[in-house]
């Protein structure tokens, strides 16, 4: 099943059927969810909307893709995710059979990869990273869970992007360079240097425009949280120093355990009213477990 059922969760679901229709790993896709009324019932390119996103309690056999989030709040995934707390095996990870993903790069559970996207190598994605079609990865780039990469973003080699940073289509980051967590980037965008955590950058080269919308400075309160709770308990990494690395992030970098397939997730928290609306899902699935280690056939 794929939560949303707007422009990413489309594009979701013919990348669902182009995987099945190439012979590998053959996935049923039983519809959408959405949490819009007027949505239920009716059919999206031919696949059903099913009623809310909390469907998935009744439909407990199914695989779940997240696709939902929008420039203007990316935070959705993540909200959903902890909204819906579903047990780790209901992950599914979705990657589009024109990518060209490397040995060495692992890819996180509810992770989404759309047509020709290409990791070179040692590229790290954490759950549920949204990769829009044309995005280059290259050598030792790392991507933290709920991340989004539009069409045509380009990262150069040993970049950090934080979580739940979205990069606008076309946009460029200099090697080394970081994106922070919760940061949006404008699409075609040339980033020259690190971007803090909850600011809206852009421009060539980008510059600061002003502070993130609400939505994503909630989750970025939401890290301060867990950094300062992983300092008091001291169970070290960046979290232990009292606050967020540099790219924004509290805790581990993305997962890196091995094997390919449904790669499942857990939850990160409470939630509120998180519920997928029309406007939030215009554009554009964190728990952690397996990840995938890319060369093998999905399961």
């Amino acid at each position: 099943m794929i939560a949303g059922a707007g422009g990413f969760a489309r594009e979701t679901a013919q990348a669902v059927a182009d995987v099945n229709a190439a012979g590998g790993h053959r996935w049923r896709l039983l519809g959408h969810l959405d949490d819009d009324p007027a949505l239920h019932g009716s059919t999206v390119d031919g696949v059903p909307v099913l009623g809310g996103c909390d469907l998935v309690h009744e439909l407990r056999d199914a695989q779940v893709l997240l696709c939902v989030g929008s420039p203007r709040n990316h935070a959705g995934r993540a909200r959903l995710a902890r909204r819906l707390d579903l047990p780790s095996e209901r992950w599914a990870t979705l990657v589009h059979p024109s990518a060209s993903v490397s040995g060495s790069s692992v890819v996180g559970p509810g992770s989404v990869l759309l047509a020709q996207v290409v990791l070179t190598a040692a590229v790290r994605l954490g759950a549920h990273v949204a990769v829009m079609p044309h995005t280059v990865l290259t050598h030792d780039d790392e991507v933290a869970d709920f991340a989004t990469l539009a069409a045509g973003v380009r990262l150069a080699g040993g970049v950090r992007v934080g979580r739940g940073a979205y990069l606008g289509s076309g946009a460029l980051v200099r090697e080394s360079g970081t994106v922070g967590a919760w940061s949006l980037v404008g699409m075609g965008s040339v980033v020259l240097g690190d971007v803090p955590p909850g600011e809206v950058w852009a421009g060539s080269p980008a510059r600061r425009l002003r502070a993130a919308g609400a939505p994503e400075r909630a989750e970025l309160g939401r890290l301060d949280a867990a950094a300062r709770l992983g300092a008091m308990a001291g169970d070290g990494g960046p979290a232990a120093g009292g606050g967020r690395g540099p790219d924004g992030r509290a805790g581990n970098a993305p997962a890196s355990a091995h094997g390919r397939g449904a790669a499942p997730g857990g939850p990160d928290g409470s939630a509120g009213e998180d519920r997928v609306r029309p406007g939030d899902h215009d554009e554009d699935a964190a728990g952690r477990g397996p990840a995938l280690r890319m060369g093998s056939p999905a399961t």
